[in-house]
């Protein structure tokens, strides 16, 4: 393994800041665990997604190749963590009246669609968990082969007292929890915190997602698919694992256990990495609390999608963050007053003087590489904006630089002209139309056939505004 420069990155695993070093000279591996799509993804949900694209942009920026797998949860996300209660999915397409896989279509494309207004790098492999199923089957008969099993009424279980190093992600105090206070009751289980791989139906519940296996008719537990999916695409080993803190001490811990078990590997990922939560009134956003406020919500007050990220990358990704309103307008009224200083700058002629622009670069490049730096890296960008001393071929050099690591569309902020054409006036008019009906298809559909006549449209709070490019 190759140190990538001086690139620096904070390893939950080991609970500090480590050198990074891909396993596969100028490729990095990543997986992130992606959306549970059984509700709209709130703008808390997107923090996560937002953290890793920072990290993608991090790993291109030294050179290296990278994969980025994310999954969709479509099935097998219990209400708790407890392996009780109902499936999200199943639950919310009975609510609906409408398939587990119309919601989860939905709810998949919605978050694909904030994920692109957040100008977040696409990954090289979405993977659905019920695409998945096979992969699945074949790790728990793996595992049950290897011995680290066990069979209940109601599925097979993963029993972590043959795994040693259960405890180390989490630093869990695994001898003073009590039964059931973590994982729950489940009637035979051997220890509380054991978890389940599969889940077989119950004979008298109807379920839309079910499959044969050795285990009985049911659906897999749902740490089993990030395992499979990840080794399926990555490899038995592999660079960088993302997710929100809540994950470490149920999800991911589960998710190393049974790996790590059926591969005979350790670290099965070298580098854990976690992003804090978005707070909203000293409480998380949480679905499953009723926060559902979504990207939509924000368009709706004038509030770009890129404005949202600008205000994400004012706390670093390891700080809790605490949204409010007045908070949001501040950071949208610094994210424009930073994109009028690129426009100033936008067509600026002639070439920048490294001499001016090489400093500022390198401390650019620096924050980031110091863990995702992303507060000190505005920073940066703000001298270059109030800068006296660049010339604006030298400011355009460095808000491009700064673009490709930040994506806050500085690269496209043009000067303010006075656009007009009745066509297009129209569509803008009708697009508007449609957001105040919530009609978002249809907007999303106008917004794009715009785009790709070189149209872009700004949502800001006194209505649209279009240009051309």
């Amino acid at each position: 393994m190759t140190a990538v420069a001086d690139l620096v990155l904070y390893n939950t695993r080991t609970r500090r800041k480590e050198r990074f070093e891909p396993l596969e000279p100028g490729h990095a591996r990543v997986y992130s665990c992606g959306p549970t799509v059984y509700a709209p993804q709130h703008i808390g949900n997107l923090r996560p997604y937002v953290f890793a694209d920072l990290l993608k942009r991090a790993l291109r920026a030294e050179g290296l190749r990278v994969t980025h797998v994310i999954n969709i949860t479509d099935v097998g996300h219990l209400t708790d963590d407890a392996d009780a209660g109902e499936d999200k999915m199943e639950r919310a397409a009975a609510r609906a009246g409408r398939t587990a896989t119309e919601i989860a279509a939905i709810y998949a494309e919605q978050w694909l669609r904030d994920r692109r207004r957040l100008r977040c790098l696409e990954a090289e492999v979405y993977c659905r968990a019920t695409e998945h199923i096979p992969q699945q089957i074949a790790l728990a008969k793996r595992l049950e082969a290897k011995g680290y099993t066990y069979r209940l009424e109601d599925g097979l279980y993963f029993d972590t007292s043959k795994f040693p190093r259960y405890a180390e992600l989490a630093r869990l105090d695994l001898a003073g929890q009590e039964a059931g206070a973590r994982i729950g009751d489940v009637p035979g289980k051997r220890n509380p915190q054991d978890f389940a791989l599969w889940k077989r139906a119950a004979a008298d519940v109807r379920r839309q997602q079910e499959w044969d296996a050795p285990w009985g008719r049911g659906f897999p537990g749902w740490h089993l698919e990030c395992s499979a999916m990840s080794i399926e695409y990555l490899g038995p080993t592999f660079d960088i694992h993302t997710g929100g803190v809540d994950h470490i001490a149920v999800h991911h811990t589960n998710e190393i256990a049974q790996s790590e078990c059926a591969l005979d590997v350790h670290p099965w990922v070298r580098f854990w990495m976690h992003c804090e939560f978005l707070e909203l009134g000293g409480e998380k956003l949480s679905k499953s609390k009723g926060h559902t406020l979504v990207l939509d919500d924000l368009l709706e007050r004038g509030i770009d999608p890129l404005a949202y990220r600008y205000f994400l990358l004012q706390a670093h990704y390891r700080q809790q963050q605490h949204f409010g309103f007045e908070e949001l307008e501040a950071a949208a009224t610094g994210h424009r007053r930073l994109l009028a200083h690129a426009a100033e700058v936008s067509g600026a002629a002639g070439d920048p003087d490294p001499s001016r622009t090489a400093p500022l670069a390198e401390r650019l490049r620096a924050a980031v590489r110091d863990d995702l730096n992303t507060p000190r890296a505005l920073a940066v960008v703000w001298e270059v904006a109030r800068s006296a001393a660049l010339a604006p071929a030298d400011r355009r050099a460095l808000f491009e630089a700064a673009d490709e690591l930040l994506a806050l569309g500085l690269r496209d902020a043009r000067p303010a002209e006075a656009a007009s054409d009745p066509r297009i006036d129209g569509l803008v008019a009708e697009r508007e139309a449609a957001r105040r009906a919530r009609d978002f298809a249809r907007a999303d559909d106008i917004r794009d056939r715009l785009a790709a006549e070189g149209i872009d449209i700004e949502d800001t709070p006194q209505g649209p505004r279009w240009r051309r490019r």
